[in-house]
């Protein structure tokens, strides 16, 4: 995949980026499942607010008190192999100085040599939890929508710190590109989305060329569906609704669906009401979608 290169740097954030905590959970697997070494935190004081993002008091393995401050920190793998290997970026969305916490971070990934950019996030759209999640990837690379056969994102409005570091790197001559997970809005809120994790490393997979683990995402999100569909079998208004969603994206899915509709449609969905890509319906704690 020489498009994004054999250096890649993986991110996500928590709040609104993260629907479904679906974005932060896949790259929390990552993470597990593979062996990686910090390079890079930002130092909390300059970035955060505590009333909005709190530290946390935990006990340690000697059964002593500790606090966790709220971080963003940048991982590599502890290990070179051949092929593209993909690096972490992961924490809280920061809540000021917006441009100089891209700064740092786009001043690290060029002194780790990293060749491309991709931003996991998630948004609550109005699709249903029976089919497929669709991801959608953008970029704003002529050259790397080209080799990866991705789309130019025509979103406008209120952005989060993805595209802003997205700007960064391509500013930097890193090229980058963005997958956007939808999630059920009717569950988004309540439980985590593995299903949404899974779509969101499968095409990671596809974009990069590395290979991405998956852990149990696949009994999860069988699991995840089932309890869904539990619980909409006691509540006919949840049931029609959904059965609702199920025609329309059975729709876009037909050979007669033209890709103008599709379009006209998710954009539907990002400017519902007027507000940000993330929080179709005025909730906080997920990012907006295409701006790449």
């Amino acid at each position: 995949m020489d498009g994004l290169g054999r250096r890649i740097l993986v991110a996500a954030f928590d709040g609104w980026n993260d629907a479904g905590e679906a974005a932060t959970s896949a790259v929390a697997l990552m993470r597990d499942e593979g062996s990686y070494e910090k390079v890079f935190g930002v130092d909390p004081e300059l970035y955060f607010d505590y009333q909005y993002t709190r530290p946390v008091v935990a006990l340690d393995a000697e059964g002593r008190r500790t606090l966790r401050w709220p971080e963003a920190t940048i991982l590599r793998p502890a290990k070179t192999r051949r092929g593209p290997q993909l690096w972490l970026l992961t924490g809280a969305e920061p809540a000021r100085a917006w441009q100089g916490f891209a700064a740092e971070i786009i001043d690290v990934a060029l002194r780790e040599d990293i060749t491309g950019f991709v931003g996991l996030g998630s948004m609550m759209s109005d699709v249903p939890h029976t089919r497929p999640i669709s991801v959608f990837a953008s970029s704003e690379s002529e050259a790397l929508r080209t080799s990866l056969d991705l789309e130019r994102s025509t979103y406008e409005g209120p952005t989060g710190i993805l595209s802003v570091i997205a700007a960064g790197a391509e500013a930097a001559g890193i090229p980058s590109a963005m997958l956007w997970a939808s999630v059920p809005h009717y569950v988004a809120g309540h439980t985590p989305s593995p299903k949404a994790s899974l779509a969101l490393l499968d095409r990671l997979e596809d974009v990069t060329g590395a290979p991405v683990p998956r852990g149990e995402l696949a009994a999860e999100a069988a699991t995840w569906e089932a309890t869904i569909d539990a619980a909409a079998a006691d509540d006919d208004e949840m049931r029609e609704y959904i059965r609702q969603l199920e025609a329309t994206r059975d729709t876009w899915d037909s050979p007669d669906a033209s890709g103008d509709a599709i379009a006209r449609e998710f954009e539907r969905y990002l400017r519902r009401n007027g507000e940000g890509p993330g929080d179709s319906r005025g909730k906080p704690g997920r990012d907006e979608p295409p701006r790449r």
